[in-house]
């Protein structure tokens, strides 16, 4: 009976220290699993970190672009807004007054307009007055009588700023001059002769027109 008890006594010892080698594998284990665990999350939590900033990154790239181009689209809209807003000066004049250029200075007056939008010319005087400032387009057409010339000046505040000389044949004969001048609000601009002369005279007809035109291009 006392090796008995003594074999399972041995038995017993040996069990525990089976378990407890066990038990010591298992501790080893969960320690190299809870490693690797905290390594993964850590290596994960590295990942999310760097999604994070990158998103972070094309996010303020995306606001800025569209900031940018909402800001040249606003300009544009600028841009057209004073384009719709630019006021129609244009005018079409004809039929002179005075035919004879006999004295030099003298300021020829159409007297009647097909078109005078923004109303600077004034039939009354000959002059055009710029209704506001900016880039204006003037053309000139006259027409010199039978075996007469003519020498007219495009005149900007006193000074003339194109000319033309002019003979008309036997047949007559027309010619253009004009210019492309910023004014000022306020400037005037008219025609005038820049010689005169007993030989100095304009013709007009249904078929012959003088004329004297303007148009604001761009304030």
């Amino acid at each position: 009976m006392v090796n008995e008890i003594k074999k399972t006594e041995d038995n017993i010892i040996s069990t525990l220290g089976d378990i407890k080698q066990t038990v010591a594998d298992f501790t080893d284990m969960f320690a190299d699993m809870r490693g690797n665990i905290t390594d993964e999350l850590l290596k994960r939590e590295e990942e999310i970190k760097g999604r994070e900033k990158l998103f972070k990154t094309l996010f303020e790239e995306t606001r800025k672009t569209l900031t940018s181009g909402n800001e040249a689209e606003k300009q544009k809209l600028i841009q057209l807004q004073g384009i719709l807003e630019q006021p129609a000066i244009a005018f079409y004049a004809h039929h002179l007054k005075d035919l004879l250029l006999d004295t030099t200075d003298e300021i020829l007056i159409f007297e009647k307009t097909f078109t005078n939008e923004g109303t600077g010319y004034d039939t009354s005087t000959g002059l055009f007055t710029a209704p506001v400032g900016g880039l204006y387009q003037f053309d000139v057409h006259t027409c010199a009588s039978n075996e007469k010339y003519s020498y007219l000046g495009l005149v900007m505040e006193g000074n003339v700023i194109a000319a033309d000389a002019n003979y008309g044949d036997a047949s007559y004969g027309c010619n253009n001059f004009g210019a492309i001048i910023r004014l000022k609000s306020g400037a005037k601009v008219w025609i005038k002769s820049t010689s005169s002369a007993s030989n100095r005279q304009l013709y007009q007809d249904s078929h012959r027109f003088n004329t004297f035109s303007g148009l604001l291009v761009n304030n």
